[in-house]
């Protein structure tokens, strides 16, 4: 069968998978990224990785992969395939494209950032695939956006665009690692969430789910912690609704995890910001873990198509349904 190999490179581990041109998640993996042994070694277990992908698929499906896209944080210089800096993999000017290709036998290889990546995945295969103007946001460690039009994730001039965790809410707040202070995701994270409810209750160990869990169960310092955040990430989403107008705000990342227990509260504070903006519909991100892989693999058969058929690269790329090659 036809497929393309995906990988979704992370902080901590990386997951992997082939896959179709439907969209069909063929196999799956996952690995270590073992940052702690440096750069190179990072990098090294990345080509390996693929590797062991592409003769599983020559194994198990009777063939090689036709393309391969690969997802990473951090800057990206998209259009020349270059890793160009990763903080927490510590890694600068790696040329992800040329290397994987080689290493592949010298197939196509898109590469992406992790976050457009994943909102790829999410906007044409998951919450967004009716929407023709969306905003993902995963609320994780920090907080970034993918701006979906039309089946396409836009990357900005710079290919920056979307780091709506860097929009300044709380002004002459908390210091971000930005250089700026009061940013949203100081304040909005699943990480913030949790060093706040750290320190409300006392419990060093205490995570974002764990004062998720405490709101529902009633706890009023867990519902004052909660509402801050929801606070700040109504003003964040209500400057992104001013500037892009998106139908659909796609919510995802472990803070979506609790649920109606976000959802309710969030929805209530957007709607009582706005005056002249649109009112979007919003959402829980759907594919979960799953979206950056199947954005990765969405990045190969459009890169694909591009190669093979480039007349018909632009309408494919568009579709919402399915990915051709």
């Amino acid at each position: 069968m036809r497929h393309v190999i995906a990988l979704d490179v992370g902080g901590t581990g990386m997951k992997a998978a082939l896959v179709g041109a439907d969209g069909t998640l063929l196999h799956q993996a996952r690995r270590a990224t073992d940052r702690e042994r440096g750069a190179d070694a990072v990098v090294e277990t990345i080509l390996d990785f693929a590797a062991e992908l592409r003769a599983y698929g020559e194994e198990h499906h009777g063939e090689s992969a036709v393309a391969a896209g690969v997802a990473v944080p951090g800057v990206v210089d998209e259009e020349h395939g270059i890793a160009l800096f990763a903080a927490n993999l510590g890694w600068r000017d790696v040329p992800m494209r040329a290397l994987l290709s080689e290493r592949l036998g010298g197939i196509p290889v898109a590469l992406g950032h992790d976050v457009r990546t994943g909102g790829l995945g999410e906007g044409r295969l998951g919450a967004g695939r009716d929407a023709d103007r969306f905003l993902f946001m995963p609320l994780g460690t920090g907080i970034a956006g993918a701006i979906g039009i039309d089946g396409r994730i836009e990357p900005g001039a710079h290919g920056s665009a979307g780091e709506i965790g860097h929009v300044v809410v709380r002004p002459g707040g908390t210091p971000c690692g930005c250089g700026q202070r009061g940013c949203l995701e100081r304040y909005a994270s699943a990480s913030a969430v949790t060093l706040a409810w750290r320190e409300a209750s006392g419990d060093a160990k205490a995570t974002a789910a764990d004062c998720a869990r405490a709101v529902d169960a009633g706890d009023p310092l867990a519902a004052k912690v909660w509402q801050d955040a929801v606070d700040a990430l109504a003003d964040g989403l209500v400057l992104a609704l001013t500037l892009l107008d998106p139908r659909t705000l796609i919510i995802g990342g472990g803070l979506a995890e609790a649920g109606e227990t976000l959802f309710t509260p969030l929805r209530a504070a957007v709607a009582e910001r706005v005056t002249f903006q649109s009112p979007p519909t919003i959402v829980p991100a759907v594919l979960g873990d799953t979206a950056g892989c199947l954005g990765a693999g969405l990045l190969a058969w459009d890169l694909l198509a591009a190669t093979e058929h480039p007349e018909k690269a632009e309408a494919d790329s568009t579709d919402n349904t399915e990915v051709t090659a």
